[in-house]
């Protein structure tokens, strides 16, 4: 089947087999692989992307199901060259280890600083329930989400002690 999609903003055709899915076709067939398969049953949160504006398991997506569709991926975030202010956040804060996780992670961020722009400890847990950090113990994470939100102040004040 022929699937049209655009991703990080350039359009992309291919022929695809049915059943490929939406994870399998932006790293096979396009090159896109900060997407990574980690449980390959939409548990982990390794292979979130924005579809149509919204985060989604790209393992759990047909890639004819995106025909059509708007794209995102975590190589769309940086601009010029630069990390965006969730990555740069990231970064200052050692929430990156093995990095399988990261590009999920920072969409789902991403995803609730547009709902939550000053997001309370509890609503972080829940903005990033869906994806699973093997190595930081969250709180990094949670710290960088804080610090990118302009809550610097309220990372590591006990907050964090149930993370």
């Amino acid at each position: 089947m022929r699937v049209k999609l655009s991703v990080n903003g350039s359009v992309y055709e291919r022929e695809v087999e049915e059943h490929f899915t939406l994870l399998r076709f932006l790293r096979e067939e396009l090159g896109f692989t900060g997407a990574k398969e980690g449980c390959g049953a939409g548990e982990c949160g390794a292979c979130t992307v924005f579809l149509d504006g919204k985060t989604v398991n790209s393992c759990m997506v047909l890639a004819v199901e995106a025909d059509g569709s708007e794209v995102e991926t975590i190589e769309g975030q940086a601009l010029n060259g630069s990390l965006s202010d969730i990555q740069a956040a990231f970064d200052r804060h050692h929430a990156v280890q093995c990095g399988y996780c990261t590009g999920g992670m920072v969409l789902s961020v991403k995803e609730l600083l547009k709902r939550i722009p000053k997001p309370t400890v509890p609503q972080i847990k829940e903005g990033i329930e869906g994806n699973f950090c093997r190595c930081t113990g969250y709180q990094q994470i949670i710290e960088a989400v804080l610090d990118v939100s302009g809550q610097a102040e309220s990372a590591g004040k006990g907050e964090l002690k149930h993370a």
